[in-house]
């Protein structure tokens, strides 16, 4: 068995590739590659290393003030760097330590720092947030260092150019998962973005259902208890977690901006109670010159902001307020202003889509203290929105929008384009002085606009971790970004970096070559290796096979299994095995599992090899024959999954539409495949048969190479 050691540092675990990368021992050490660059570097020569006992000492008088941010940072080094032991001390600063200190330098900006790396290390910053990015910018320079140990001596003055740096999810048209977010908050402040806006409630679009709103997709994504009907069935958060989410984000330097979306976009809420929709304009918006909506809608406000102890625990509140019939602007404008005014009453702060200008009337809508998104310039001007005196947040949807495998908007954001010309003072086609006070930061979006197509959280993933690493940058460095390095080197460098401690979202699996696990089950290393977490031993597993003339490893009892030492991988990949099942295997008969898919030999009652996953069910048009050996290939990327047959290409699942009756618009049917690998086999259901010579590789291997592997 050749696997991805586990006793390299839980570094590893982000995907970064061992590199090169050092600095010179005697020469002035130059800037070090971190996202976002440093805003201002004094190098110095040599180096800082850690001790196995790394001691962090505190400024008298700022420990209540600094120990919350302190903590999550020493979190993150023990899942970073297991070897070592991090103690906090009371006594003066030492070589070797890590000295935390808050200071009333007018040069430190808010949320600055000072980054001084000598014999020991020390944190200077303004406020605790300051110290905070600090320690990213520290992370990100162990993750570099081949022994995560080695840090270049120098000062380093940093800031943000814009307070507000963000991401918009959409998960009322595709459930995310509890840990999704949870792992969005650390990569988030791993790369010093600190504005996560949760947009909790949407509905798909009537024609791909049937044109009846009774059937069409909606969702509200959190429990509520006065309209239980409310909440989605097929995926939801509950108070506690939510509650805890926003605690977690806290500990990050991250704010959540919970979002519920009216008056349109509200399919879910008549749903819960039909008497509110709008038979004019479509049940997907409210009714808002009926009484009984505002009842409604006050309620759920109200259950997630009144009480000593509110769900929405923030300082921010989004009420949405975008895309309702122009016809309406008057009546919009007073529900607008009625809502604003409603959850400032619960002491929070109220963000909103811009509309106004789409909804132009006479009626006044509150503008002090109101936070604006502003996304289309014909649905809210930037220039008159910043004229009527709203702070902004450019979030404009012709640079900014992901919306996956619509066509529409753009599926992969192009990310040179926006390093070398975007920086949030632009908005639409209009240009503002970057100093702007009314612009407070920008935020990039996904929208998951055609529900049912498939894409899965990794695929969202795959095109959102590339643009944080680049609008984390651009938001926080502004337009000097461009001046520090070409988009060229800036996209080589960032590949040194992962997604923080213990994240790997994207399954990058690193190895010696492209061969990152191999189990052979005719040598007797791996039958002679006990794994603490399968069902026996693999020895418990392997017999001789007088067909092939060799051992193999034959799951007998339909729940034998291997754990692996790797949960998936992401990406792009080549799975090889060879395989010999026995006739009775049952439906859904599992080959390879993990939490995020399931590849079978049975798909369902198809009778076919396939895979499943997030309740998405494929199959290749293939039969996989019992008794008999046969060399299977799975290759997959980021388009599609490909399954070759003793060496020659069987089926390509890729680039397929979903048609609809009474519409000729098509939605995607994306049938990519993150490939499980905690288990060869499963728990419950595992396929009965033999496995040999279980192959991965970090890589999609040409059709040549394909057909010369045993």
């Amino acid at each position: 068995m050749s696997i991805l050691k586990s006793s390299k540092l839980a570094f590893l675990a982000m995907g970064m590739a061992i590199s090169a990368y050092s600095y010179a021992q005697t020469a002035t050490n130059p800037a070090p590659h971190v996202i976002p660059a440093l805003r201002a570097w004094k190098g110095a020569s040599g180096q800082f290393r850690l001790k196995k006992q790394v001691n962090i000492a505190i400024q008298p008088g700022a420990k209540a003030a600094l120990m919350p941010y302190i903590q999550t940072f020493l979190n993150d080094l023990s899942i970073a760097l297991p070897g070592h032991r991090f103690v906090i001390k009371d006594s003066h600063p030492a070589n070797g330590d890590i000295y935390f200190s808050l200071k009333a330098d007018s040069s430190i900006k808010k949320e600055g720092y000072i980054l001084k790396i000598g014999d020991r290390i020390d944190i200077e910053a303004l406020e605790p947030k300051g110290a905070f990015w600090a320690t990213r910018t520290l992370l990100q320079l162990l993750e570099q260092d081949p022994r995560h140990e080695n840090i270049a001596k120098g000062e380093a003055r940093d800031y943000p150019q814009f307070a507000v740096r963000g991401f918009v999810l959409d998960v009322g048209r595709k459930f995310f998962s509890l840990k999704f977010l949870r792992d969005y908050v650390k990569l988030m402040s791993y790369y010093k973005l600190n504005d996560f806006q949760i947009h909790l409630n949407d509905n798909g679009f009537k024609q791909f259902f049937n044109n009846d709103w009774d059937k069409t997709y909606s969702a509200f994504r959190l429990e509520n208890e006065t309209y239980p009907n409310l909440t989605a069935k097929d995926g939801s958060y509950s108070k506690k977690e939510f509650i805890e989410l926003q605690q977690l984000a806290t500990a990050y330097g991250v704010k959540i901006i919970p979002e519920i979306d009216v008056p349109a976009h509200s399919l879910s809420f008549v749903k819960a109670v039909p008497e509110i929709g709008s038979k004019k304009y479509g049940m997907d918006h409210l009714d808002i010159n009926n009484p009984k909506t505002k009842e409604v809608i006050n309620n759920v406000f109200k259950e997630y902001l009144s009480g000593p102890n509110p769900v929405f625990i923030g300082d921010e509140v989004h009420i949405g307020t975008d895309e309702y019939a122009k016809a309406e602007a008057e009546k919009f404008r007073e529900f607008t202003d009625d809502y604003i005014k409603y959850v400032e009453s619960f002491g929070k702060k109220v963000r909103l889509w811009g509309a106004l200008t789409h909804a132009k009337g006479n009626t006044r809508v509150k503008v002090k203290d109101v936070t604006m998104n502003v996304w289309y310039n014909g649905y809210a001007d930037p220039k008159e929105m910043i004229d009527l005196g709203y702070d902004v947040i450019s979030t404009p949807d012709g640079w900014l929008y992901i919306v996956p495998k619509a066509g529409y908007y753009y599926d992969y954001l192009n990310l040179k384009k926006i390093y070398n010309e975007w920086t949030p003072n632009i908005i639409g086609n209009q240009t503002f002085e970057e100093n702007h006070p009314k612009i407070k930061g920008g935020s990039f979006a996904v929208w998951n606009d055609h529900v049912g197509n498939g894409i899965t959280e990794k695929d969202v993933h795959d095109r959102a971790f590339p643009a944080v690493q680049v609008l984390a940058q651009k938001m926080w460095d502004g337009t000097a970004a461009k001046s520090l390095l070409s988009y060229d080197e800036f996209a080589k460098q960032s590949k040194r970096l992962g997604e923080g401690p213990g994240l790997n979202m994207r399954g990058q699996i690193i190895g010696k070559d492209s061969l990152v696990l191999h189990y052979s089950f005719d040598n007797k290393k791996t039958t002679d290796i006990s794994a603490d977490k399968r069902k026996g031993t693999i020895s418990h597993l392997v017999q001789f096979n007088k067909a092939k003339g060799r051992k193999s490893a034959y799951f007998k009892d339909g729940e034998a299994y291997i754990q692996t030492p790797l949960t998936g991988i992401g990406y792009n990949y080549t799975v090889s095995f060879w395989i010999n099942p026995e006739e009775a295997n049952a439906d859904d008969a599992v080959l390879f599992s993990s939490a995020d898919a399931t590849v079978k030999l049975k798909q369902q009652q198809t009778g076919k090899l396939g895979f499943s996953r997030e309740n998405y069910h494929y199959n290749f048009n293939y039969s996989v024959p019992a008794n008999t050996w046969t060399h299977l290939v799975i290759t997959g990327n980021n388009k599609g999954t490909s399954l070759y047959v003793n060496g020659k290409l069987q089926e390509r699942l890729e680039g397929a539409m979903q048609e609809f009756p009474n519409t000729k618009d098509k939605i995607a049917k994306v049938q990519t495949l993150f490939f499980p690998l905690e288990y060869i086999g499963a728990p419950k259901n595992s396929f009965k048969g033999q496995l040999d010579e279980v192959k991965v590789f970090n890589k999609i291997l040409s059709d040549e190479a394909i057909k010369n592997l045993k």
